[in-house]
């Protein structure tokens, strides 16, 4: 009878554990991402000195991100805030952090590219950045979304020339 009771309590302690273990796995790990002020134009080696350094001192650092969008910014992601503290100290070309810490939703949109074509609809007026056309204004006819190219007609020609555009060369200027 005692070995009955003895088994009872060694299984529900085992239960304990595995039940502590999954919620300890499934527990998300919160990561905090910070902005770092560079000088304009060393964001690329800011970036790498950061790898560097957390590759020497083995400093926790989960990524550093470098946004085009953003000039003279890195946002550096740690789970601990000392971690970015330490991995900051003493690089070159840094001139300061901003105070605080970033919310995934205000880098969201700089991480997620939307397509050029879903933002084209037939008639609007396009300005063509790229190519042999570029700085041309013209009027979409057609758009291929699977191949990401719009035919346009060109508004400076004297005839009506319909050319074919990669997307991601067109504006948009004024919807119709």
């Amino acid at each position: 009878m005692t070995e009955e009771i003895k088994s009872t309590e060694e299984v529900k302690m085992s239960e304990e554990v595995k039940s502590t273990e999954e919620v300890q796995s499934t527990e998300e790990i919160k990561s905090h991402l910070f902005a770092i002020r560079t000088t304009g134009g060393q964001e690329k080696v800011v970036m790498r000195l950061l790898e560097a350094k957390a590759n020497a001192n083995k400093i926790n650092i989960q990524s550093v991100l470098l946004v085009d969008n953003l000039k003279g910014y890195v946002v550096i992601e740690a789970i601990n805030p000392s971690d970015a503290y330490m991995a900051v100290e003493g690089i070159r070309h840094i001139r300061g952090q901003l105070r605080g810490e970033l919310e995934f939703k205000d880098i969201e949109g700089y991480l997620i590219k939307k397509s050029t074509v879903s933002q084209l609809a037939i008639d609007n007026i396009v300005e063509i950045t790229g190519g042999p056309f570029k700085g041309m204004k013209a009027t979409v006819t057609r758009i291929d979304t699977e191949k990401e190219e719009a035919t346009v007609v060109l508004l400076d020609a004297s005839y009506q020339l319909p050319v074919t555009v990669d997307a991601n060369y067109l504006k948009v200027i004024s919807e119709t």
